[in-house]
């Protein structure tokens, strides 16, 4: 009897040992959960035998439960890489149709060619659907989509106008034997020669296609005030890539400033005649508005403000998730697109989950369904985008405790070798 007594706890030593080697193989598992074996003693007896001479028959394990305290964390450099801080695990899909749903602790998740973001194993982190402005519409297992990015937003708009502010030189010289434009004396304008502008800017705009195109203002100045005419007088030439912007035929803007330096033709925006881009689409047609922001007062060409209307298709820049799961992603044009909300999903009893493998589980009768949520509500903790959960194995702790369980593997051994010398001495007595 004390035979089998004994191998049970030889058993249950193995079964420790091995635990414990576990916990120590995963130390670096990012999201693993160490476990503990708990072990129940065997009480044999009869309804004749005296309570107080009841033997033990040994010992058995009664389970092996995961510990989910939180680990660690440390800091990453993917927004993809998120930590839960407090309970509650994310949500992954896998299989056709995403039929087959885990639940994880680990957070190391990654984009797929297809972009899809996934874990380690393929499996798609899901998302709550949410409005435009984040508000979350259900949060039913049972309606979670997978996490995709976007590789492009927006619908393209056409530039329709460029507003400009800016400081024209007073000083700057008029050019030598340059006549005024006229259709029977037309100046030889070359943007390419410096010496027939005084002055010039850019700025990218726009067609209806989203293509981009370099929209470049020439500055010249056509005549100093005299007795006739008390007016600063220039000429601002528009070209939108290869095309100079006219109105019926005669290009250029013709621009005014009183003796003080204040811009008095135009005061609205000056609308060109539509044009068709060399990049392609439809006409477009571009006003430019100088504004009461234009001077020409002392000091050098400056320009402090310009900018336009147009918009092209967003790509992809970044993607951040907030710490209640708010999935952003943010594109080359400005534009900002809510994606979802991470699903997040407790258990009324984490610990009758069943592990599959890559720090990850499925739901059993003892676990109980899923109680979903969002971060930081329903006792469901926050999100921490940028970090990961290590193990929450504690390595120094592991190693004393298997020291401890080889102690009692090597007692229980004794005891058979113990039993084992008794069996062999009755068996030499009856000889």
């Amino acid at each position: 009897m004390a035979f089998y007594t004994a191998f049970s706890g030889l058993t249950g030593a193995q079964t420790e040992m091995a635990t414990i080697a576990n916990n120590i193989a995963n130390v670096s598992t990012t999201g693993f959960k160490r476990s503990r074996v708990a072990f129940g003693d065997i009480i044999s007896t009869s309804p004749l035998q005296n309570p107080n001479r009841i033997v033990g028959a040994g010992t058995t394990v009664r389970s092996i439960t995961q510990q989910f305290q939180q680990g660690p964390t440390e800091t990453s450099t993917s927004a993809l890489d998120m930590a839960l801080a407090g309970a509650g695990f994310f949500v992954v899909k896998s299989g056709a149709g995403g039929v087959q749903t885990h639940f994880t602790r680990s957070g190391s998740f990654a984009v797929t060619a297809d972009r899809f973001i996934v874990d380690g194993q393929g499996r798609r982190l899901q998302l709550f659907p949410t409005t435009t402005d984040g508000g979350v519409q259900t949060t039913a297992l049972s309606s979670t989509v997978p996490a995709r990015l976007p590789l492009s937003s927006g619908t393209p708009q056409a530039t329709s106008q460029i507003n400009i502010s800016g400081n024209l030189d007073p000083s700057a010289p008029i050019i030598a034997n340059r006549p005024i434009y006229t259709a029977a004396n037309p100046y030889q304008f070359d943007r390419n020669d410096p010496a027939t502008f005084n002055s010039s800017t850019s700025i990218t705009v726009f067609d209806t296609l989203g293509n981009p195109l370099a929209a470049t203002i020439y500055y010249i100045k056509d005549a100093d005030p005299t007795a006739a005419s008390p007016t600063h007088d220039w000429t601002a030439r528009v070209f939108v890539g290869d095309t100079e912007m006219t109105v019926g035929g005669t290009p250029g803007i013709p621009m005014q400033f009183d003796a003080g330096g204040i811009l008095v033709t135009p005061t609205a925006p000056f609308a060109f005649d539509p044009f068709t881009p060399t990049t392609g689409g439809n006409q477009m047609a571009i006003a430019v508005d100088h504004g009461t922001g234009t001077f020409q007062q002392s000091g050098p060409f400056s320009i402090a403000l310009i900018e336009q209307d147009g918009i092209s298709t967003g790509q992809l820049e970044s993607v951040s998730v907030d710490p209640d799961g708010l999935m952003r992603a943010s594109f080359s044009n400005g534009e900002v697109q809510v994606l979802g909300k991470v699903a997040l999903a407790n258990f009324s009893n984490p610990q009758g989950l069943k592990q599959t493998g890559d720090a990850s589980w499925v739901v059993t009768p003892q676990s109980g369904e899923p109680l979903m949520g969002e971060g930081g509500r329903g006792g469901i903790g926050t999100i921490l985008s940028g970090n990961l959960e290590r193990s929450n194995v504690d390595l120094t702790a592991e190693l004393v405790n298997l020291i401890a369980a080889q102690r009692n593997f090597q007692a229980s051994a004794k005891a058979i070798e113990t039993d084992n010398q008794l069996m062999q001495t009755i068996i030499n007595l009856r000889n």
